[in-house]
């Protein structure tokens, strides 16, 4: 990860450096978009969920860091296998981490894993994406992440004039990637 300017290197795990590139890559630079919920964001993280951060300001060093004690180790995402651990870490911080442990139950139980669909990413969640074939359960997680997605504009689509599919195309680029 590159630091700008801090004095010392932080190391991450592999699984973790490869989420964060494509983070980083999603998620992009600064943007204070009025229709975008979560108000002031760089980076994925939003001035809502840490009003007391100087978004504007953030390095890419301080939002691994953000994400790594917040996201990586507390969702546990470190724990399923890399294409999974990546993926889904990204669809975490995009539609939280309970919508996307439930895309990947879901996409479990399309490979022929029986898990509980309860938003968790469990000890039983684990080991199934574990035993799963990865490359199926990769493009079942991805169709249930745009699923998921679809759904999300046409309920917002819904409630107000246009709704989210400004952001639509953006979001099923997400899914499939």
């Amino acid at each position: 990860m590159d630091l700008q300017g801090s004095t010392q290197a932080q190391t991450y795990p592999p699984a973790f450096e490869r989420a964060m590139a494509r983070l980083l890559s999603d998620e992009g630079g600064y943007a204070d978009n009025p229709a975008d919920p979560g108000g002031e964001t760089k980076f994925g993280i939003t001035k809502r969920e840490y009003p007391k951060l100087d978004i504007a300001a953030l390095t890419p060093a301080a939002a691994a860091a953000i994400y790594y004690r917040d996201w990586w180790q507390r969702y546990r995402y470190g724990e399923l296998p890399g294409l999974i651990a990546v993926k889904l870490f990204d669809l975490a911080v995009n539609i939280g981490p309970d919508h996307a442990a439930r895309c990947l139950q879901r996409a479990l139980r399309a490979c022929g894993r029986r898990v509980a669909e309860d938003g968790a990413l469990g000890p039983a969640t684990i080991t199934a994406a574990r035993a799963a074939n990865q490359l199926a359960l990769l493009a079942a997680l991805r169709a249930e992440a745009a699923g998921y997605y679809r759904v999300l504009a046409a309920l917002e689509r819904g409630r107000r004039a246009g709704g989210d599919q400004e952001f639509l195309n953006g979001w099923l680029n997400r899914a499939y990637e």
